[in-house]
């Protein structure tokens, strides 16, 4: 089955593009998704979810399904949806609404294990027949640390569906379901709760070799902030960051980027084991003693600066 006539699937090279910032858009303006996509932002996550009221659902549905048909060519910019969680009776009626518009990818939300994904991935698979679609086209970017099951489940990820994208976290949701008065310490700091989640998404991230997609700051006017927290999640091993404000992507963006001293290191590096004798496991770069650790570390840091640049 060929995609419907003028509708266009994304180009498979560019859904594998790194997602370095990923721009939260309520679903039910078509003003906010207008300026969105002027940004800089990798992706765009339009919200069927927690910035749509019950009483404008379906207005957001129509929305997002003619910006997601009007935006064909997503060389650019992606163009994601999050949709209600499948505990709900608004999930499949989301996904009914926009699969037409041929998303990059379904960000799920209040996952509670892999089975979720693989619950989404048979869905998708038989909507996607029905639209016309290339099967296995829409990726899917669940949000895995919500409910307090989920924490249990982190390790579950790897293998579960071709479409999976990366793994992502928040915090307000599992608060709220805990109960807690407040996820933060005195000093502003996730409470250690919160701090586990955040890792747990890493290693089962890494673990199932997909993306990781750190959660969202909210003080959106405070940039020297926002740049410190982006590298910091760089430097821990996230891949990307998602944003609520369009003013947050261009420091999103320079966060993750190494800088030139890091890209010169990393060339050296590389350099180095290259002029080694054949099959060394260990070289000697400026005083120091380098192993193959180092060595992985600077391949992906170029392989990941050389995506963006192509990007």
């Amino acid at each position: 089955m060929t995609p419907k006539e003028g509708h266009k699937v994304p180009n498979p090279s560019t859904q594998s593009a790194p997602l370095r910032s990923l721009l939260f858009v309520p679903g039910d303006s078509e003003k906010k998704m207008t300026k969105a996509q002027g940004t800089q932002a990798s992706g765009l996550i339009l919200d069927l979810e927690d910035s749509v009221s019950a009483d404008r659902t379906d207005t957001a549905r129509r929305l997002v399904r003619e910006y997601l048909l009007g935006h064909a060519d997503r060389k650019r910019q992606q163009v994601w949806v999050r949709i209600n969680a499948l505990s709900t009776a608004m999930a499949l009626p989301d996904l009914a609404a926009i699969v037409a518009g041929a998303p990059d990818g379904i960000m799920l939300p209040k996952v509670g294990s892999a089975q979720d994904v693989v619950a989404l991935d048979h869905y998708l698979t038989a909507l996607e027949q029905r639209e016309g679609l290339a099967l296995g086209s829409i990726r899917i970017l669940p949000v895995v640390t919500e409910t307090p099951e989920a924490m249990f489940t982190l390790n579950s990820y790897k293998n579960c569906s071709s479409r999976l994208a990366g793994l992502t976290w928040g915090a307000e949701d599992l608060s709220a379901a805990l109960g807690a008065a407040s996820n933060r310490v005195v000093g502003g700091e996730y409470e250690f709760t919160y701090q586990l989640a955040r890792s747990l998404c890493l290693l089962g991230a890494h673990a199932a070799g997909v993306q990781a997609i750190e959660t969202i700051s909210t003080n959106f006017r405070d940039h020297e902030a926002l740049l410190s927290e982006v590298r910091a999640s760089r430097r821990a091993g996230f891949d990307g960051k998602m944003a609520i404000h369009p003013d947050q992507i261009d420091t999103i963006n320079a966060g993750f980027a190494p800088s030139d001293l890091e890209l010169a290191q990393a060339r050296a590096i590389v350099q180095a084991f290259e002029s080694a004798k054949l099959g060394a496991g260990a070289v000697q770069l400026d005083g120091r003693m380098l192993d193959k650790p180092h060595l992985v570390q600077a391949l992906r840091m170029l392989a990941s600066s050389a995506e963006a640049n192509h990007g």
